[in-house]
Parts: structure tokens; C-alpha cells; sequence
């Protein structure tokens, strides 16, 4: 077996970050080649990424940036609440969302090395949740609201007209979490395997055949109001609605992120 330096695995563990036993042993399996040991350690980090992608990411965090005309909103998930605050995995958050700024959510793949490195060293899944990049056009404009003080709820809105109520609504998004603008939007398919769990239930199977379906289609009503933005009872008075509330701003598109829910 190769006889390693201390100074050659110091040298190794500042380049990768690796741990101190994983460099000497990666060097001695490499006869001492820097960069075989290097080459071997994202070998074994990519098989530590694969290993652990089944664990859930119930923590991390939600950022959001907007600069100009562009918009950029990310979820990055992690293992446990003390990674979350690890400072090498709030800087990969902070590249992935400066990569999808730049590039779209396209461009992560050029951080997927980076990942699993990460995911080695932190000895935690990590993932990227969701990443949304947005672009303004004239007339419009682009709003983000990150939930303080654990950061894991996010929102990204695309407006056009007036949009004083715009932060108002990203709020609202990230409380009531909708996952379609209109209901034109939501899938027949969804729409109907919901009417027939609704028309499996107990209760609505107790009651007398031929009012049955007014019930299923009075509670699918309620379900499209959940679902779906522009239907939903504005946060601030669920007398009214989120499409009521917006006068003159019209919503273009939106993204929600929200980790552990």
C-alpha cells in the first residue's frame, strides 16, 4: 500500500473538502495521483448521492431573487433543520439560484457534480424541490415573497396592470397554497377522480340516491375553490375572492414552493 502524506491528504481534502480518512484512503487507492484521488472521491460521492435520493428533504430553503425583468425562485431541501443552516449548503442554494436566474432551470444540471459532492460530504440527501425562472415583460411585473423567519414557503408572481395588490397576493399564494391559476387549467382527469372519491364517502352514500349528486358537485365546488387561485377566499377576508380583490392586476403565472409540506 501507498504511504500518504499528511501534507498530500491536506492538500486533497482543501481541494475537494472531502473528509480526512476518505482523502488518505482515495490517495492510497490512487498510489498517491491527486487527481485519480480526486476522481475517486466523486465516484464515491455519486454512489453516496444515489444511496441516500430515496430519503425525504423535509427541511432546506426557500429563495427567491428578481433583478430587472427576471425572476428566479428555488427550493432546495436537505435532510435536517441543522444542515439547512450549514454554510456550505446555503451557498449551493445561493448557486442554484443564481444558475437558474442565469440560465432557467435548465442550467442545473451543471451543478449536479456539485450536488453530489455535497451530499457526501454533508452525509444528507439534498435536492432541488422546484426552481422557477421568470421573465417580465412591458407592462408587466414580477414580485417574490419568501415566508420569514424558516424561509421553506416561497412565491414568484408574473402581473401585468396594476399591481398594487401584487405582494399582497404573493402572501396570499404562500398561505394558501393553489396549484392552478384558473380552473381551465385543472386536468379533466384530476376534476373527475375527485368527483367519484367524493361520490364513494360514507356520508354522501348515507343520503337518498337522487340527491346525491348535487351534493358530490356542491363539495367539488369547494374543492375547485381550494384548488385554484382566482377562486380562492382572499386571505385577509374570506368574504371575498382572490379574483375580486385584484381590480385591475391580472395574473400571468406563479410558482409555490413549500418544503416539508
Amino acid at each position: 500500500m501507498t504511504v500518504v502524506s499528511a501534507s498530500l491528504v491536506k492538500e486533497l481534502r482543501d481541494q475537494t473538502g472531502a473528509g480526512m480518512m476518505d482523502c488518505k484512503r482515495a490517495l492510497e487507492e490512487s498510489g498517491g495521483d491527486l487527481d485519480a484521488a480526486r476522481r475517486i472521491l466523486r465516484e464515491k460521492g455519486m454512489a453516496s448521492a444515489a444511496k441516500r435520493a430515496e430519503r425525504g428533504t423535509p427541511e432546506g430553503v426557500v429563495l427567491a431573487a428578481i433583478d430587472g425583468d427576471v425572476g428566479a425562485l428555488v427550493a432546495v431541501g436537505c435532510e435536517t433543520e441543522p444542515v439547512s443552516k450549514n454554510d456550505e449548503f446555503r451557498a449551493f442554494a445561493e448557486r442554484v439560484l443564481r444558475a437558474v436566474e442565469e440560465g432557467g432551470p435548465e442550467a442545473l444540471a451543471g451543478l449536479e457534480t456539485a450536488r453530489q459532492e455535497l451530499v457526501a460530504k454533508l452525509g444528507e440527501n439534498i435536492q432541488v424541490a422546484g426552481a422557477t425562472r421568470m421573465q417580465a415583460g412591458p407592462g408587466e411585473s414580477l414580485v417574490a415573497y419568501v415566508h420569514p423567519p424558516a424561509n421553506k414557503i416561497g412565491v414568484l408572481v408574473r402581473a401585468a396592470g396594476h399591481a398594487s395588490q401584487a405582494r399582497d397576493l404573493a402572501m396570499h399564494i404562500a398561505f394558501a397554497k393553489p396549484r392552478y391559476l384558473k380552473r381551465d387549467e385543472v386536468p379533466a382527469s384530476e376534476a373527475d377522480a375527485e368527483r367519484e372519491v367524493l361520490a364513494s364517502t360514507e356520508d354522501v352514500l348515507s343520503k337518498p340516491e337522487n340527491v346525491r349528486d348535487r351534493i358530490v358537485e356542491g363539495r367539488l365546488q369547494k374543492w375547485f375553490a381550494d384548488s385554484v387561485l382566482l377562486e380562492q377566499p382572499w386571505f385577509r377576508d374570506a368574504g371575498t375572492t382572490v379574483q375580486k380583490e385584484l381590480g385591475g392586476m391580472e395574473v400571468l403565472e406563479f410558482a409555490v414552493y413549500a418544503l416539508g409540506s
